[in-house]
């Protein structure tokens, strides 16, 4: 049986688009959020992504006016300094690199109280891995948001080696208490989700490299053939080219199989800076990015 943490603040670790996501449904539930990042600019764009979305709530008439000022009033955003002592969880949200991930655990690991559930939203970096570099492996665990964080119903609960049934537990317990729809997986390269996503698309993009069609008739292909809500190289782009291509080398050197190999379109688009969405352009472009 888990001791609820449900009135303890929670710490999110990263404001980009997952981060500052993630920081705004904890909120809607009710939570104090710390939410921190190393870049100044990035915690004010993380920020104004939280109101933008808020707004657009109210717009709709799912939230009032009075709702958004309460929930944008439970976020605390610093570059440094944060009061940690009190969390009950920290989601750790920075980009995909298992170096800067370690590195922000660590530090978490450090400042937050020995109870206290260290989360990663990796979406595919082994959990067992990033909690052998901290000094509690058994509270580590993975909690993959999906994007947009807000509307994605589903999380994925990943169990690293060490990850006590407690911590799993209670962890169910956070995201139910979101309003979200977890579901627990082991600590496999990918876990479920961009196992079987991430392929796909990669195989989109060789068929884009390779003139079998043009980008809007894969896209249409798998929409009106496949009743994908959004064709793969339009989700490439909301999702980050760059990301894609972190999770396909993770899965290539995870499972040394080549069928998992990345298409090279990925490296040169990426070295072009055409990462989709964010950047203002990718296998399409976004003049209002």
């Amino acid at each position: 049986m888990t001791v609820s943490t449900a009135t303890r603040p929670v710490a999110v670790i990263g404001a980009g688009t997952m981060g500052s996501g993630i920081a705004q449904v904890f909120a809607a539930a009710g939570r104090q959020v710390y939410l921190g990042d190393q870049d100044d600019a990035a915690l004010k764009r993380g920020l104004a992504s939280i109101a933008k979305s808020l707004d657009r709530l109210v717009k709709k008439g799912t939230l009032a006016a009075a709702g958004r000022d309460q929930v944008q009033s439970r976020i605390r955003a610093a570059v440094s300094g944060l009061p940690l002592a009190d969390c009950a969880l920290a989601v750790e949200a920075v980009p995909e690199r298992l170096e800067l991930k370690k590195a922000v655990l660590q530090a978490l690991d450090r400042a937050l109280p020995a109870d206290s559930i260290l989360a990663t939203n990796t979406s595919s970096i082994s959990i067992t891995e990033l909690a052998a570099a901290t000094s509690r492996p058994t509270r580590v665990i993975g909690m993959h948001f999906m994007n947009p964080v807000p509307l994605m119903p589903l999380v994925e609960v990943v169990r690293g080696l060490e990850t006590s049934e407690e911590v799993v537990q209670a962890t169910l317990e956070e995201a139910r208490a979101l309003g979200k729809t977890p579901v627990v997986v082991e600590d496999r390269p990918g876990f479920v989700s961009n196992r079987v996503l991430l392929p796909m698309i990669n195989e989109a993009v060789f068929a884009l490299q390779e003139n079998v069609a043009t980008r809007e008739a894969i896209d249409t292909v798998m929409k009106l053939g496949m009743n994908h809500p959004i064709g793969p190289l339009a989700l490439a782009d909301l999702i980050g080219l760059d990301v894609c291509l972190d999770i396909l080398e993770v899965l290539h050197r995870g499972f040394g199989d080549d069928k998992y190999r990345p298409c090279p379109l990925w490296r040169t688009m990426v070295a072009a800076g055409r990462l989709g969405r964010k950047s203002g352009r990718g296998f399409y472009e976004y003049p209002d990015s």
